[in-house]
């Protein structure tokens, strides 16, 4: 199954962008008549013939529309601080987005290495992913964010944090029940600050393990990430 994206559909009658049309047509060598999908971002799959196989506009007709494609019965927001080694972060952007994700916000925590960013950097990993995992949904990548800022903010559903404490918290998968909407938030390779779990504790977060085992950052945003899908499949 061939993939593309594109955010904006507005008729039957479609132009792949330039990027696209050259991948379809240079790379893949589809030709008139040869089917594709486009996915909007926002839970909408087109199934499309190709009409005309240019390099740099390549044109389809739209076969078949199906709405709400792999639409989910919760809703999982993680909140993550990027790794000092930024292609640690894209990892994780990766597999999160292919495992099932809805929004990500990098966080900028008291122990964080990693001050900044590059959005448009990311936000084409985690577009990659999921077209290669046949996601219709784009998950939102959110700036990044001063960790009390986001302590702060309002959340209808099950609000966890998981940090190096004693291993005696309560494993993440026996606090997630089907249907839960999740909102998790994971620390720096050096930790969340015992201020910023004070923090997060007195927002309505609670404490959670994700096991016996020390995990790097984005280890844990993965297991995170999975744990939550897993529940929700029970």
């Amino acid at each position: 199954m061939h993939i593309f994206y594109i955010p904006q559909i507005s008729d039957n009658s479609i132009v792949l962008p330039e990027d696209e049309s050259k991948h379809c047509v240079r790379v893949l060598r589809l030709g008139v008549g040869d089917t594709i999908n486009i996915v909007d971002g926002h839970g909408t799959m087109l199934t499309c013939s190709i009409t005309d196989p240019h390099p740099k506009r390549c044109a389809v007709d739209v076969i078949e529309t199906k709405h709400q494609f792999g639409k989910r019965n919760f809703y999982l927001h993680i909140a993550i601080a990027p790794t000092k080694n930024i292609d640690r972060f894209e990892w994780f952007l990766e597999k999160a987005t292919e495992i099932g994700i809805d929004e990500i916000t990098p966080l900028l925590c008291e122990h964080s290495e990693r001050k900044t960013v590059n959005m448009e950097r990311l936000e084409r990993v985690i577009a990659a992913a999921m077209k290669q995992s046949i996601k219709a949904y784009l998950p939102k990548l959110n700036p990044l964010t001063p960790f009390k800022d986001f302590a702060a903010l309002e959340f209808e559903g099950r609000k966890l944090i998981a940090y190096c404490g004693d291993f005696n918290e309560p494993h993440a998968k026996t606090l997630i029940t089907k249907g839960d909407n999740v909102m998790m938030l994971i620390g720096p390779e050096g930790d969340f600050s015992p201020n910023e779990v004070d923090m997060a504790l007195q927002q309505g977060f609670t404490s959670t393990g994700l096991g016996p085992s020390r995990l790097r950052t984005e280890t844990a945003g993965v297991v995170a990430c999975t744990i939550a899908n897993l529940r929700n499949q029970e």
